[in-house]
């Protein structure tokens, strides 16, 4: 990638994960584990991954479970390239591959019910302030912004009937979350708060719905993810130990 953009080499799971990134703009960490520690993929299915920039959560869930398979839909072709690499960096190429596609032109995305379990992680920048960075921007689509709604609805089209959708959003768009994973067919619609400290607000939630599935919403307990000065023992056994967080 001479004369690209300057990037970082990172490691997530303890190690277990070669990530390559931009070292500018919008950066896979914290909400790319979480968000693959959420899904409750199990080994020998298949997960699609909508907006998966350089392949973070993908290759977390790579990683976190043995005989899994799973799509990348990147619109950003620097991007989807960096995960490609990620993916044959980590040894993964076999399992794994990334597409070049808009959500917004469905057709050019995996066929219908190619995946078990579904994920993303949306854009929240809402306007008022442009990002100077223009990658930072084009990940957030602040220029055109594409509705939770659609995001949903390709999952759906991606997920076979019982298989599951989860995003990872800021908590105040927890109802939309809600209303565009109803909207899209997901039912029984669960709510994951990951709290900053005990006792303060959630910063970021996980919903998690399931397709053509009937059953109660629920509010999960959630994470606490700090505690004293560094992580707390819950979250340390996520980003350290691969983890999974409960649905």
């Amino acid at each position: 990638m001479t004369g690209g953009p300057i990037l970082t080499e990172d490691r997530l799971l303890d190690g277990r994960v070669l990530l390559r990134q931009p070292a500018d703009g919008l950066r896979a960490g914290l909400d790319a584990v979480m968000l693959a520690a959420h899904v409750p993929a199990r080994p020998g299915e298949a997960v699609l991954e909508l907006g998966c920039g350089s392949g973070a959560a993908l290759l977390c869930l790579l990683a976190r479970i043995p005989g899994l398979e799973g799509i990348g839909v990147e619109r950003d072709p620097g991007l989807a390239a960096l995960a490609a690499e990620n993916l044959r960096r980590n040894g993964w190429e076999g399992r794994a591959q990334v597409r070049t596609a808009d959500i917004a032109c469905p057709e050019a995305l995996p066929g219908r019910g190619f995946a078990a379990h579904g994920l993303a992680n949306p854009p929240y920048w809402t306007g008022g302030t442009a990002s100077p960075d223009p990658r930072r921007a084009a990940a957030m689509h602040e220029a055109e912004p594409v509705p939770l709604p659609l995001w949903a609805k390709v999952l759906a089209r991606g997920i076979r009937p019982g298989g599951s959708a989860t995003l990872i959003l800021p908590a105040h768009r927890h109802g939309e979350g809600w209303a565009a994973l109803r909207g899209a067919g997901f039912g029984a619609v669960s709510l994951f708060p990951l709290w900053p400290r005990a006792g303060r607000e959630a910063k970021r939630v996980m919903l998690q719905g399931w397709l053509a599935r009937r059953g109660p919403d629920r509010v999960l307990p959630g994470l606490v993810l700090h505690e004293g000065p560094g992580w707390s023992a819950g979250a340390e056994a996520v980003l350290r130990q691969g983890a999974a967080l409960p649905g």
